[in-house]
């Protein structure tokens, strides 16, 4: 079963780029991912550009509409994904935990819904 990871932080709670931190906490983004695949479990997985690139799209009245900014104004924002292929939710919330922003922000964890043809 397919489980995406929705990576969220607050602006600034991650260490500074450029920074010795920074450094190694990429360097645990890469070992994650590496370990992920090496266990057949990764699908696929990306970071996202800030906030400030984002545009919202509605229909109102038959209209397109769209606004800069994400969706809601909320204290962390999305920043990433993983795309798991998991046994089960246990083995998820397994690598969700590994996941280095867990120790700073939150990790969304949901199963794919899958429709039939």
């Amino acid at each position: 079963m397919q489980y995406i990871c929705l990576i969220y932080s607050a602006p600034g709670s991650s260490p500074i780029p450029g920074t010795p931190e920074f450094g190694a906490y990429m360097q645990a983004y890469f070992d994650f991912t590496e370990e992920a695949k090496q266990k057949g479990a990764f699908v696929a997985g990306d970071a996202l550009q800030s906030i400030d690139t984002a545009t919202t799209v509605t229909m109102k009245n038959g209209k397109v509409e769209t606004t800069d900014g994400p969706f809601a104004e909320t204290k962390e924002t999305l920043g990433g994904y993983y795309l798991l292929e998991c046994k089960d939710l246990d083995e998820a919330l397994v690598y969700a935990a590994k996941i280095p922003t867990a120790r700073h922000g939150h990790i969304e964890v949901r199963p794919i819904m899958v429709f039939d043809d």
